[in-house]
């Protein structure tokens, strides 16, 4: 029995670490690749139903442009003018780095840069119609030189034919763009068009290679979540003429994820769109997300066809998003922060947090305040485990005089083992249901840590100023002392202190533990600790900090109950 608590334990160790070290360690670094060159947009526009493509251009992208600037709270850029791209969004608070000299995060960039990345919109002109509509290349007249929160931005252009085309542009006091798309009829006959919008990146980005992280082309169609990696809409296009996903539902919303930051449409709830995930490698790796109205919006003579529809560009504040949810109707727009398979454990996870941070002012104290209300609620269970494995301990010398009686009589020596576990009350199975009942919590944790922005550069105290990231210090090139990067041998070559306080605490709590009777399985157990903190040296800082304040309260709970039954039964003790 002694025997299969030990594999038990060792299997769920090996099993803790397997799954994270497949699902959530990053692959080994690779150099940057080198970036795309701007190239000339590919032809495939969203169209109608039928339609044919609007042509592409073909000419070098300009650096200099006619363009609206953008100057509202949270975002400032710019709007193209040519084109009417809104391809210019700077992250008014947040920085690239925690150094206060830092650039802040761009999250769109025109045509021109290395990263082009922006929106768009227009219309499709119904199948065997010549209407002319606005192309890629258009160059828009605007109301105004400036978009804010107060004053909106009216874009229009005549196509010469009676038909004037407009995109009134507003944006709120955050992240979120309201965009009108309006067709004024001056012809005799009425017009009908098809309105769309798309989101493309022009380039492929560098994701941060973890499996629990998703990055990509995303969004929500008939209430279900659908995601595609970078990777997977490269082969999908290549057998489904450069499309990858399709799918033709009322509302819903569709976008493009970072680990932080989110693009994303959001077309008018109750209409029905064809959404597309799309890629391109004419001049290399182009990704497009797109939305096409697929009744067609009619302009009659004299009158005027609009549609309203909405563009998030932005940090995925969790709280936003649900204002966003519940304000405009978005389906499961949350969604867009990689909450995971443990959604209902991760994100109120993630409120406790948040409300511990509001109170305390550090995350670092929440995450600690939060882990003594985990201890709180599996204090039963804990108290049932730590009070059996006490027992056992106290236990041992009777256990190894058995096995010295008995060592030629396996069977024998099991019905005595078994006998005496039910004469004293021992379960020894029971030291690993702590463990089992708290990975999903401690999985949950991390997503919250790792993925959720509100964590991004949240410091705690001393030298972790990011909880999101590893901790910085490295005694293999003694903290700092020697200029010498150890990583750049092995990712293993990194052990922070707080992962060597972990390690520490690890061992105190093996040592308080019965050990197992055979020499060499002692010695493979005694390995645990280390084989642990080699592992988790690389996560983020706010978990180790859990998980070693969360060991400290066992052992200070394990000691009080080793006390109580050592003093309530000292006939346990002797053989």
């Amino acid at each position: 029995m002694d025997q299969k608590r030990l594999i038990m334990a060792i299997g769920i160790s090996i099993a803790i670490l397997l799954v994270f070290q497949l699902l959530v360690a990053p692959h080994l670094p690779k150099p940057p690749a080198p970036p795309p060159k701007p190239v000339a947009e590919a032809v495939h526009e969203p169209t109608a139903p039928g339609a044919t493509a609007p042509p592409a251009s073909q000419a070098a992208a300009p650096k200099e442009v006619p363009r609206v600037k953008i100057n509202a709270p949270s975002i400032e850029g710019s709007i193209s003018l040519v084109g009417a791209r809104i391809d210019d969004v700077v992250l008014r608070g947040y920085r690239e780095t925690l150094a206060s000299d830092s650039p802040l995060v761009q999250l769109f960039a025109p045509r021109s840069t290395d990263k082009p990345y922006y929106a768009q919109y227009g219309w499709s002109a119904a199948p065997g119609s010549d209407i002319k509509v606005p192309d890629v290349d258009t160059l828009w007249t605007a109301s105004a030189t400036e978009l804010t929160a107060a004053h909106p931005v009216t874009l229009s252009w005549n196509n010469g034919a009676g038909l004037t085309f407009q995109i009134v542009l507003s944006i709120d006091d955050n992240y979120m763009f309201t965009v009108e798309q309006k067709v004024q009829n001056a012809t005799g006959a009425p017009v009908q068009l098809h309105p769309w919008a798309r989101i493309r990146r022009e380039y492929k980005p560098e994701v941060a290679g973890y499996y629990v992280l998703f990055e990509g082309l995303l969004g929500v169609f008939d209430g279900t979540l659908q995601e595609t990696t970078y990777a997977k809409a490269i082969s999908e296009a290549k057998t489904n003429q450069g499309v990858a996903f399709t799918e033709t539902s009322p509302g819903g919303w569709a976008g493009i994820t970072d680990k932080y930051w989110l693009a994303a449409l959001i077309p008018d709830q109750s209409v029905v769109s064809k959404a597309s995930f799309r890629h391109s490698d004419v001049k290399g790796d182009d990704f497009q997300v797109d939305f096409v109205s697929q009744d067609a919006q009619t302009a009659t003579p004299g009158g005027a066809a609009a549609m309203t529809t909405r563009l998030f560009a932005g940090a995925k504040i969790v709280r936003l998003l649900d204002h966003y949810q519940q304000k405009y109707g978005i389906p499961s727009f949350d969604k867009a922060v990689d909450f995971g398979w443990f959604y209902f454990l991760t994100k109120p996870i993630f409120f406790a947090l948040d409300w511990l941070n509001s109170l305390l002012g550090n995350f670092g104290l929440a995450i600690m305040a939060f882990t003594v209300f985990v201890k709180a609620l599996f204090f039963p269970l804990a108290n049932y485990s730590y009070r059996s494995m006490s027992k056992m301990k106290l236990l041992a010398p009777k256990m190894t005089a058995l096995r010295e009686r008995y060592k030629d009589d396996p069977a024998k020596l099991q019905q005595e083992m078994m006998g005496l576990y039910r004469a004293e009350k021992v379960n020894p199975a029971s030291g690993c249901l702590p463990m089992v009942v708290q990975i999903p919590v401690f999985f949950s944790l991390y997503k919250v840590i790792f993925v959720t922005i509100e964590m991004r550069h949240a410091p705690f105290f001393g030298w972790i100023h990011d909880l999101s990231a590893i901790d910085p210090t490295n005694i293999f090139n003694l903290f700092g002392l020697i200029p010498f990067d150890p990583t750049t041998i092995s990712p293993l070559l990194h052990m922070g202190i707080w992962p060597l306080i972990m390690g520490c605490t690890m061992f105190l709590q093996q040592k308080m533990n019965p050990p197992p009777p055979d020499p060499v399985q002692a010695r493979l157990f005694q390995f645990m600790p280390v084989i642990f903190t080699f592992m988790m040296a690389r996560f983020p800082a706010g978990l180790i900090i859990y998980w070693s304040w969360n060991n400290i309260l066992s052992v200070a709970q394990q000691w009080l109950i080793m006390r109580r039954t050592r003093l309530s039964k000292p006939s346990l003790a002797r053989t």
